[in-house]
């Protein structure tokens, strides 16, 4: 006779299934990957048998495997060993921290930094010079937290070969000093690329900065490093109960890397890896995002979107906008498509039957992205597409009731927004200008217009923690008390990071809520999220988590 017992019990627990049918429970049972049944503790205790593992909640929520909807996994990982410098302020503390981190590696090609604020040195804009007083006999480069700007000393620059400027791309600038030589601000991928690559860490970046291949392609050892470095992006995901992530570059050394863990011992997050369409491509290249996908299409892993960046960011000017910029009244931003030339790359990727995702922070390019949406819909014929728009850190009026009417996910992130996670207000809040507030970051305006709102971390620009970004959601404040309050619900944030997620990949009947036949992806927290106050949901940790009935991480 059959064994028909559990494989897995959480039982004790405050079960938020996310499942309309059957909202709260005590107990979740898995077998074979599977939810086998959510319930009561006694019903759920007579599916246990000899070899069932059993995780006490002991009174804590029991939620679905958390969804990061938009993240980069590999650069990410790598980022783990850089200096962080979120919270670093003042010239001083600046010195101290590079310092203290140089000494600590002495064998270093080059010292890399992550998270400086615009504002690092107060009113002050960093250049070389102030890196030089720094470190100055050794390379140093550092970025800011949306990774859309980096500041380099001379050194840097000069092994890099950028010193002296150079021609680059649309919307990618060497900011050039009074001496005609680079001040040290590089704006975009292809003005930092150079001095990064200083760095040795070019593969971890191939599917932001070119979407292609290793070249040369890399040795045995190579290999095994990268996914080593794979593996404690992972591990890290796993941490902070993550059991499927968007990943938002890629190639398809990524999705070979990753197909390797999985063949060694089992990927512990589910993880979709896009094409990423560069600006310098032609649409024949599309023929490779085709056999990714065809390649690639398990629930463990998969490919089937095309990543593309249309502008930059709001703080280094890069985001297109309709009117100009509050602060530069001559400057719209500079696309990286045309509109014309991104309508045709949108009709292109549907009609092949590919979703898309596309980068768009400023108005001007969330217009644009729609509109080629809506040329593939005119062109190939309507179809269940959920193109996503990435970001949407302003929106026009007009545009707000297009993401219903074609369709098309409002990916954002909630730890974005000036003033939120610590982020200061400024230069942001007055570069966007006062007049465009209230469609700044508007996750409840577009919710209440019919748009399907889904919530990811962006990491490493920010934290990757999906607790912390239900709390920025949660408690997001107006800039100006006539401003329309765009923060979420606890159960609203809790449905972006599960139920929506699971939407934005069509696997809403397969994941993202706690259901019988789901798969089984749950995180045990160490609190009742329900009885915790807002305040205090940052002290909130994953205990447990399980993707696909395994235990990937325990506290």
């Amino acid at each position: 006779m059959t064994d028909r017992s559990a494989d897995l019990i959480v039982t004790n627990g405050r079960v938020l299934t996310m499942d309309e049918g059957c909202p709260a429970a005590q107990a979740v049972a898995v077998r074979d990957g599977l939810i086998l049944a959510v319930g009561a503790c006694a019903a759920i205790e007579a599916l246990r048998g000899p070899a069932t593992q059993v995780i006490d909640a002991r009174g804590c929520s029991v939620v679905p495997g958390f969804i990061e909807a938009h993240m980069h996994l590999f650069s990410g990982a790598a980022e783990l060993a850089h200096l962080q410098l979120a919270g670093v302020h003042g010239f001083d503390a600046l010195r101290d921290a590079i310092r203290v981190y140089a000494a600590q590696r002495p064998e270093a090609r080059m010292l890399v930094g992550q998270g400086a604020d615009y504002t690092v040195l107060g009113d002050e804009p960093v250049t070389r010079k102030h890196l030089d007083a720094i470190v100055p006999d050794r390379p140093f480069c550092m970025a800011a937290p949306d990774h859309h700007t980096m500041w380099a000393n001379t050194m840097a620059l000069e092994q890099a070969g950028v010193l002296h400027g150079r021609a680059l791309g649309p919307g990618n600038e060497i900011v050039m000093g009074e001496d005609g030589l680079a001040n040290g601000e590089l704006r975009e991928n292809e003005a930092f690329g150079p001095v990064l690559a200083l760095a040795g860490e070019q593969r971890v970046r191939l599917g932001l900065s070119t979407g292609g291949e290793p070249d040369p392609v890399p040795s045995a050892e190579e290999r095994a490093s990268d996914r080593a470095i794979m593996r404690r992006g992972l591990a890290w995901c796993a941490r902070h109960g993550i059991t499927s992530i968007h990943n938002m570059d890629g190639n398809l050394y990524q999705l070979e890397l990753l197909a390797d863990i999985d063949a060694e011992e089992g990927l512990p997050c589910r993880v979709r890896v896009p094409f990423h369409f560069k600006n310098f491509m032609d649409l024949a290249m599309l023929d490779k995002a085709a056999m990714m996908a065809e390649r690639f299409r398990s629930d463990r892993l998969a490919s089937g979107t095309v990543k593309v960046f249309y502008d930059g960011v709001l703080d280094s000017w890069t985001a297109v906008m309709l009117e100009p910029y509050a602060d530069r009244s001559d400057w719209l931003g500079e696309p990286l498509f045309s509109p014309e030339r991104f309508k045709e790359l949108a009709v292109e990727i549907d009609r092949r039957g590919l979703q898309i995702a596309v980068h768009s922070i400023g108005d001007g390019a969330v217009r644009a992205v729609l509109d080629g949406y809506e040329a593939a819909r005119k062109a190939n014929g309507v179809r269940d597409s959920r193109h996503r728009v990435e970001h949407i850190e302003v929106v026009s009026a007009t545009d707000v009731p297009r993401f219903a009417e074609l369709g098309a996910i409002a990916s954002m992130q909630p730890p974005h927004p000036p003033g939120a996670m610590g982020f200061p207000l400024e230069p942001t809040v007055s570069r966007i200008g006062r007049a465009r507030w209230p469609l700044s970051y508007a996750w409840r305006t577009l919710k209440e217009a019919g748009a399907h709102v889904v919530f990811a971390s962006d990491w490493p620009v920010s934290p990757i923690d999906p607790i912390r970004g239900m709390q920025a959601a949660i408690l997001r404040e107006r800039w100006a008390e006539t401003d329309p309050d765009q923060s979420f619900t606890l159960m609203e944030s809790l449905a972006a990071y599960t139920v929506e997620g699971a939407y934005a990949e069509f696997a809403e009947n397969t994941k993202g809520r706690l259901k019988p036949g789901f798969m089984a992806d749950l995180v045990v927290l160490s609190a009742d999220v329900e009885q915790t106050s807002p305040q205090d949901l940052h002290r909130v940790q994953p205990v447990a988590t399980v993707c696909g009935g395994k235990v990937t991480y325990r506290a």
